[in-house]
């Protein structure tokens, strides 16, 4: 599966802006909606690309394997449950520091277009098939 850089960006955009709001805001639901729009996102539909998908109807000049997105999405899935789990308990340190670091992976996509989820999907890859080798040997 292949996919638009583009939208991927722009998804990127608005989840940084969401998770903005949330930080000021506090807000429990708006962090709640970003986590379904995480969830699904992992799972190859991504709202936020499907509104891109919808304004912008033009032919992306290239595309990019789907798996490190989706990957990056399952990142922020789990940063966004630790986020509300933390404003649930209010243990607001935890509620505040996970919102954050999901905002900053947001930002350097959207800003500079550097997926830190992408990067560490492909670091995983890199790093599984030696430990497999050096478990069977």
């Amino acid at each position: 599966m292949r996919a638009d850089p583009r939208a991927l960006r722009f998804g990127a955009a608005i989840t940084t802006l969401v998770l903005a709001l949330v930080l000021v805001t506090g807000s429990v639901w708006l962090l709640a909606a970003q986590t379904v729009v995480f969830a699904l996102g992992a799972f190859g539909r991504q709202p936020y690309g499907m509104l891109f998908k919808a304004l912008v109807k033009s032919a992306p000049e290239e595309t990019e394997d789907a798996r490190p997105p989706r990957f990056a999405q399952a990142v922020g899935f789990v940063f966004a449950v630790a986020g509300l789990a933390g404003y649930l308990t209010e243990i607001t340190p935890l509620a505040l520091a996970a919102t954050a670091a999901a905002l900053l992976a947001a930002f350097l996509n959207a800003a500079f277009g550097f997926c830190l989820g992408c990067e560490m999907y492909l670091l995983i890859r890199r790093l599984l098939p030696a430990a497999k080798m050096e478990v069977s040997k």
